[in-house]
């Protein structure tokens, strides 16, 4: 068998209090209907005590308590009546209207409005008097008027509820984005950091390797002249970033965005890291003008030559490495060719994440990317690295 729900504490007072005040109405003799209804007087406590159960319920079981309570009314009018009695009932219509649920909400103040002209309607046929409509009048007092109090009360209600919860979805989200935005700016950090310092450890772990397994006076001076200008260009590159995280008041210049004038830099430092490992480097520049480009694209683009020659430092056999620049309509493309294979020499170790990092890039610019090996015409394999990136409308001529 189910148990009754544990009744609310204010359920339980309201319902404590209209008994014991009907109760003292009653012990004062003083009756709604005196001289009516059925002896002996006791039995208008009958009704009392229904409703006054039925207010147990009015929160947990809203419309089980009305039901009661509408029982306890119809018994009233055979007894001498009490005040309490009604009182507990307009608390009841009122309670099944804002506890209960959305279909009782909105039909409970429907009929209480009907039955009140049923109920006119039948006085004034029953008894031909107009003060016959005061009997209407006090009906709906005891209906309508709770009825519509506990609408508005509900409508308030469910109105403060509603802004409670955009309020928490507000916040939600707010947070979504600033978790979106941290990781976004992570992953940013994490790209700059491994293109402008990456080139520079990478030469000087083939160096250092070069320097520690081939014994030769000469070969260690030179490969400790390139550790050290990588070693002084990578700390500068990293105090850049540094100050670009920084909040130091301005005190930070400002980091220009590295451009595509800065290529032929790039090579030469390549050709001086890759000289000891028989490696040439060329450029190829097919634009045929020099218009401005998008800082972001101009930007990925150098970027993607910078970690496509770190690569090919630590991977390309002995050979030509040529990087190539071209422009198709709206759209820049870049490419690397590096002989593929495994060749003799010092190699550093990869971690892949070069690769990740210039894929994420081209898709933040919605272009194309893609690498690999193939194979040429005469039968060559090399290592090609290609980029197509859109440039954005009205940032130079096609």
């Amino acid at each position: 068998m189910t148990a009754l729900p544990r009744p609310h504490r204010d359920d339980v007072l309201i319902a404590v209090a209209g008994f014991l005040g009907g109760l003292l109405l009653w012990s004062l003799g003083l009756d709604s209907r005196r001289g009516h209804g059925f002896d002996p007087r006791a039995l208008a406590l009958l009704p009392l005590a229904v409703m006054s159960g039925a207010g147990l319920l009015r929160r947990t079981m809203p419309n089980t308590a009305l039901t009661i309570g509408c029982l306890a009314m119809l018994a009233d009018p055979f007894t001498t009546g009490n005040v309490a009695t009604i009182a507990l009932f307009t608390d009841l219509v009122y309670a099944a209207v804002l506890y209960g649920t959305p279909a009782a909400a909105r039909r409970i103040p429907a009929v209480s409005m009907v039955a009140t002209a049923a109920v006119t309607v039948t006085a004034l046929v029953v008894f031909q008097d107009a003060q016959a409509v005061l009997l209407g009048l006090l009906f709906a007092v005891v209906t309508v008027a709770p009825a519509w109090t506990g609408v508005s009360v509900r409508t308030h209600r469910d109105a403060a509820e509603a802004a409670r919860l955009r309020a928490e979805q507000t916040a939600l989200l707010a947070e979504i984005d600033r978790t979106q935005a941290v990781t976004a700016e992570r992953a940013r950090m994490a790209r700059e950091l491994h293109d402008m310092v990456a080139n520079h450890l990478s030469a000087i772990a083939i160096h250092s390797t070069a320097a520690l397994s081939i014994d030769d006076p000469k070969t260690s001076r030179d490969a400790l002249g390139v550790i050290r200008e990588n070693s002084v260009d990578g700390l500068a590159e990293m105090r850049r970033l540094i100050g670009l995280l920084r909040d130091s008041g301005g005190d930070t210049e400002p980091s220009a965005v590295p451009r595509l004038a800065g290529v032929d830099a790039l090579l030469e430092q390549a050709r001086t890291n890759g000289a000891s490992s028989g490696m040439e480097f060329t450029l190829t520049d097919s634009r045929t003008e020099n218009l401005p480009l998008p800082a972001p694209v101009e930007l990925a683009a150098y970027r993607i030559i910078q970690e496509s020659l770190t690569n090919a430092l630590k991977h390309a056999s002995p050979g030509g490495i040529t990087v190539v620049l071209g422009r198709d309509g709206q759209m820049l493309t870049v490419g690397v060719t590096s002989p593929y294979g495994d060749g003799p020499g010092p190699r550093a170790p990869g971690s892949g994440a070069g690769l990740v990092g210039m894929r994420e890039r081209v898709a933040l610019l919605a272009g194309t990317f893609d690498s690999g090996p193939v194979t040429t015409a005469d039968g060559a394999r090399i290592w090609q690295v290609r980029a197509e990136l859109p440039l954005d409308e009205g940032n130079g001529k096609a």
